[in-house]
């Protein structure tokens, strides 16, 4: 049998034999990679010989992030450069302001873990991180177990093609684990009956990246239990998960973290618990820059204190301003329930956030200059996050003309839109009479539409971004700091989220049946009936005609005058699906009909629907 096809790490699967018995649902096995070190990875993939030197990751004068031997040498994450290089004088230090190269390595190793899911549940989360459901490939290959011998088995990692794997010793423990010492069912401390292979180890021989994995049932104890064991590691959080008497291995797991440790719950929440246990307001850490605070409050301290409960901490944590369920929600967490599923893979972002912290920013001069910068940033996000090449356009180019050059047939349509434009600042409390601030990391926001002018690719991305500041952004700043003077920030983000699927021949939001057409055309061109005095005749269609109204002549030059058809644009089923998904993160309701549709050859306004027609009507005329 062929062993052909990448040979990822193993990792312990004998998660799946509980699933009936214990209270606590597990009903997935989900792996979370944390890629080492990654934007240090990046540059020293690009420059091996850095990889035995201490490198660091310089944003304005801070350390954001360094490799594994800085950190041996005594650097950290949110140094200041001054201190990194005073403790480590031969530190090299990489400018890190400029994301690209960062951001396209995130996308290559995403695409690579995404080769190996089956299900297609491969979820990323910032640059650094990703969440796999592999549940249906531990089904499968536990079926295919070799139960006569363990020692022997063999692993599939293809559903289709059983000769695609390769063999490996079930009978042994991979990795890590919690507890260090587990009692399995064979009855020898440290092994366990099978285990499972993902992907993990190319990262590291084909990619030039290393990952740490954690693996449990859901995403908040992979994410935790991986953390262990650093840098290149992987550690399985081993049942039982639940018992009577609370002596199971996620509650001794869970009960060991500090409470602001524990993904889900924020800043504030983490507060409110540490002074419900303390009984007073925990203090924070002198001069650390994200507040630390000097008191450590543990999840089993939360635990211990009387009459907890989702009652209790629904009293506690509710309110003006709070979530409903916010005390379930909360002790869940605390409990190690995690009950989101791992999201389907996707080709586009959720969302894109730009933003910058300042020492002081409290001019709307020197606002509008870095609205100005972060606009052009987010616009060129979008255009590399956003923008493909539309095959289908090219192809029919192709049969008008075989002089063009490459480059004039290089025409991009949008893969999905973002609906919101959202505006975040984050003020500096102001001076106590001692001369103090006191911490904080409120932000406020204000959202409103997207305006359908940053979609033009015509114009440069420096022409969109002043207006896109000029018409949205100052007035969602004005929404947001009405008086003119008297505010500091120290933080802003700017971001397009609420982002829907182009319309597209696969589905989507809205399913562009213009391209059925064509693709119809295409297919049925030599069979087309036609009818004349003498008989029926089968004429093949003339190579130019399209059906396309943008491309309606055979000049192709044209084509980069155009919309470039309907995916460039919101469709109307688009529109009507943003209407039934629930109200804009704002109040700024006044702004969703300030934006028409003006046509580009006559200048006419317009609905959204009535665009079509109108280019069509132009194309005839």
């Amino acid at each position: 049998m062929s062993t052909s096809g990448p040979r990822p790490p193993a990792i312990d699967a004998r998660l799946p034999l509980h699933r009936k018995r214990l209270r606590r649902p597990l009903d997935s096995i989900i792996i979370h990679f944390d890629y080492d070190a990654f934007y240090a990875s990046v540059v020293e993939a690009e420059t091996p010989s850095l990889r035995t030197r201490p490198l660091a990751i310089q944003q304005k004068q801070i350390v954001v992030t360094c490799n594994y031997e800085a950190r041996r040498r005594g650097l950290y994450k949110l140094q200041l450069i001054k201190e990194a290089k005073q403790i480590c004088p031969d530190v090299v230090i990489v400018l890190g302001e400029d994301l690209t190269r960062f951001r396209n390595a995130s996308k290559e190793l995403y695409a690579f873990l995404r080769s190996f899911s089956w299900n297609s549940r491969c979820e990323r989360l910032g640059f650094d991180e990703v969440w796999m459901d592999v549940t249906d490939m531990v089904d499968h290959n536990l079926e295919l177990l070799n139960q006569t011998d363990w020692t022997s088995s063999f692993f599939c990692l293809s559903k289709t093609d059983p000769s695609i794997g390769f063999a490996f010793d079930a009978s042994k423990v991979a990795g890590q684990t919690y507890p260090e010492q587990v009692d399995t069912s064979s009855g020898k401390s440290g092994q366990s009956p099978f285990r499972v292979f993902v992907p993990g180890a190319e990262l590291e021989s084909e990619k030039n990246h290393t990952c740490t994995a954690g693996i449990s049932t859901n995403k908040l104890l992979t994410k935790l239990v991986g953390s262990i064991h650093k840098p290149n590691d992987q550690t399985t959080l081993f049942p039982p998960y639940n018992s009577e008497d609370g002596q199971d291995n996620v509650t001794s797991f869970i009960d060991s973290h500090e409470v602001g440790k524990i993904p889900g719950i924020g800043f504030k929440i983490a507060q409110k618990l540490r002074a419900l246990v303390l009984q007073s307001p925990a203090g924070f850490v002198q001069g650390l820059v994200y507040g630390g605070t000097k008191e450590k409050v543990l999840v089993g301290d939360v635990r211990k204190v009387p009459d907890i409960g989702p009652e209790a901490l629904e009293h506690i944590l509710g309110g003006a301003g709070a979530p409903h369920g916010i005390g379930a929600k909360t002790y869940g967490l605390l409990s190690g329930v995690d009950d989101s599923e791992v999201g389907q893979a996707r080709d586009v972002p959720t969302q894109i956030s730009l933003e910058d912290s300042y020492i002081r920013l409290d001019t709307i001069s020197e606002v509008k200059k870095q609205l100005l910068l972060l606009s052009g940033s987010l616009l060129r996000r979008m255009h590399a996050d956003l923008l493909e090449e539309d095959e289908d356009v090219l192809a029919s180019v192709k049969t008008i003309t075989d002089t063009a050059e490459p480059s004039e047939l290089r025409i991009k349509r949008w893969m999905a839109f973002p609906k919101t434009l959202r505006l975040t600042t984050r003020p500096r409390p102001p001076q106590n009479s001692d001369g103090s601030r006191n911490r904080s990391f409120a932000r406020t926001s204000r959202s409103g539409p997207m305006p359908n002018f940053v979609f033009n690719l015509k114009d440069d991305v420096d022409t969109l971004a002043e207006r896109l500041v000029a018409e949205a952004l100052l007035r969602l700043f004005r929404r947001l700091h009405p008086e003119k003077s008297g505010w500091n920030l120290s933080l802003v983000n700017v971001a397009a989220t609420n982002m829907v699927d182009a319309a597209s021949e696969k589905g989507g939001v809205g399913r562009d049946i213009s391209k059925m057409f064509k693709r119809q055309d295409r297919v049925l061109k030599d069979f087309q009936v036609t009818e004349s005095d003498d008989s029926l005749q089968v004429v093949p269609r003339p190579e130019y005609e399209m059906m396309d109204a943008t491309v309606g002549d055979t000049n192709i030059h044209r084509l980069s005058d155009t919309r470039g058809g309907s995916e460039d644009l919101p469709t109307p089923s688009q529109e009507a699906t943003f209407a039934t998904q629930g109200h804009w993160e704002s109040e700024d309701d006044d702004m969703l009909d300030e934006d028409g549709y003006a046509c580009d050859e006559c200048g006419a306004v317009m609905p959204l629907f009535a665009m079509g027609a109108h280019a069509r009507w132009h194309s005839h005329s």
